[in-house]
């Protein structure tokens, strides 16, 4: 497997950028993939809508398709607009003879505003290609024509059409939430026995999602191309996406539904413009292992009440370890703030952590018992932390102590709504929706914000690596406790 896979986008154009066959292209480039192209149709389109299309003979589009087969070793196939009967089997004919191990269906047949796009052979054509391919990519709307039914009104309903097409067509489904209403986007991957994998992110308030559906189509085709694995390649080309469509406000291209920001998690590393928040954007490339920390069984425990009491006070008497080092590392921290509300910021921080610590070994913990010695995740933690602080970049030591303000708090979050009369750790899962952990939380959180953009490129990311790594270092002491 190549270390930068070839990728073939199939698919017609769009003059403004942000979608067909430049987004799939910056899609494959900011994913880790070599991005060709072949056009099936030249679209005269911007932001607001497509005015008019134009069709190239299908004996060109094959001619496009034989010269890259010829000279270039493909590793992964997407498609896109199609358009007509004779270009769907041209396309299906090119298929059959080349044969390339990955190909990706984003079957374009309904546009955004609910208009039916292919007359009813060719979307009878474009039915019997999906057999050829791996996976679909359907939105909605699509998924809906293709299942032959009316559009999901829940993502229940999205997955069930899913199940239904996959059976059908051999092909996994890769089940899109973005059309629906709901406060988070469920992506999930769909075979004929069922779901496979599901992700979540937060939804984005925002009208900038032109080309959504062949940006990610790009992505999922590429991180499959590289990794080998369909629900590590969802996960990963979900979580870019979702950063892209959070930094698309930097963009300001055209007065309609403006493009996501493909480059938008990288420009930074290449010298251009900051995003907006950089931490928002560490955020997003954690989400993989903090899906993991809310998945984690301990945690699933802790929530259903099911933990062992023994495990569960292993767990406490390591909390309690951990504390007494992070409250030196937090004064450490205080030492490094130049800014004076900062600076009593993490030492308010490093008392609190003592009491916490106290208060964890009073209630929690049998009278005297035997000294807890810190267990691998204890020690791999604190001297991640430790390291951190050797460096002497404030930014770096903020940002390697955030995660246990902010994964901590979204896994309290998560904890505190399973509450309920007579659990077992109900007291302690009441200390988690604490609003006053939250409102430190948020601090921290614009702090370490503060820091990371008054730092070089260097420090930004020296810091990103180390958030990323007290994110994984979370994720492993929650586990501790059930390994």
């Amino acid at each position: 497997m190549r270390a930068v896979p070839n990728v073939l986008p199939i698919a017609g154009t769009d003059p403004t950028g942000g979608a067909g066959v430049q987004a799939d292209l910056k899609a494959i480039s900011a994913t880790g993939g070599y991005g060709m192209s072949a056009i099936t149709a030249l679209v005269a389109q911007n932001t607001r809508g497509v005015r008019s299309v134009h069709y190239p003979p299908a004996a060109f589009l094959r001619a496009q398709l034989d010269a890259v087969a010829d000279d270039v070793a493909i590793d992964a196939v997407k498609i896109g607009m199609l358009g007509t009967v004779e270009i769907i089997h041209a396309v299906a004919d090119w298929l059959a003879e080349v044969r390339p191990p990955v190909v990706v269906l984003d079957p374009v047949m309904v546009a955004t505003s609910g208009d039916r796009l292919l007359d009813a052979d060719a979307e009878a054509a474009l039915a019997e290609l999906a057999s050829r391919a791996d996976v679909l990519t359907p939105n909605v709307p699509e998924l809906a024509v293709l299942a032959g039914a009316a559009p999901a009104s829940d993502f229940d309903g999205v997955l069930e059409q899913a199940r239904r097409v996959a059976a059908r067509t051999g092909a996994l489904i890769a089940a899109k939430g973005g059309h629906l209403h709901d406060d988070e986007v469920r992506d999930a991957l769909v075979g004929a026995a069922g779901v496979l994998t599901q992700v979540t992110h937060p939804r984005v308030a925002t009208t900038s999602t032109h080309g959504t559906g062949c940006s990610l189509s790009s992505a999922l085709a590429t991180r499959y191309a590289v990794g080998g694995d369909w629900p590590r390649a969802l996960a990963e080309a979900t979580d870019w996406l979702a950063a892209a469509i959070g930094a698309a406000h930097e963009l300001q291209v055209g007065g309609g539904h403006g493009p996501v920001h493909h480059f938008g998690p990288l420009w930074r590393r290449a010298g251009g413009a900051l995003p907006a928040r950089l931490v928002d954007d560490w955020w997003q490339r954690a989400a993989a292992v903090r899906r993991a920390t809310l998945a984690d069984p301990f945690v699933r425990g802790l929530g259903d009440g099911s933990v062992p009491l023994a495990a569960f006070r292993w767990y406490i008497a390591q909390d309690s370890l951990y504390l007494d080092t992070y409250a030196e590392l937090l004064d450490a921290a205080a030492r490094l703030a130049t800014d004076p509300v900062e600076r009593e910021f993490w030492r308010n921080c490093s008392t609190s952590a003592i009491e916490t610590e106290r208060a964890l070994h009073g209630q929690w913990l049998p009278a005297g018992g035997d000294a807890a010695q810190p267990g691998p995740a204890t020690t791999g933690y604190l001297d991640h932390l430790r390291a951190a602080e050797a460096t002497g970049d404030y930014a770096v030591l903020s940002a390697a102590l955030l995660p246990c303000f902010w994964v901590y708090a979204e896994v309290g979050d998560h904890l505190a709504a399973l509450n309920r009369a007579g659990h077992p750790y109900g007291e302690w899962l009441g200390t988690y929706g604490d609003e006053a952990f939250a409102a430190t939380t948020r601090q921290a959180v614009a702090i370490t914000e503060r820091a990371a953009q008054a730092s070089g490129p260097v420090g930004r990311d020296a810091a990103e690596t180390a958030f990323l790594r007290s994110c994984i270092d979370e994720l492993d002491f929650f586990a501790a406790p059930l390994r």
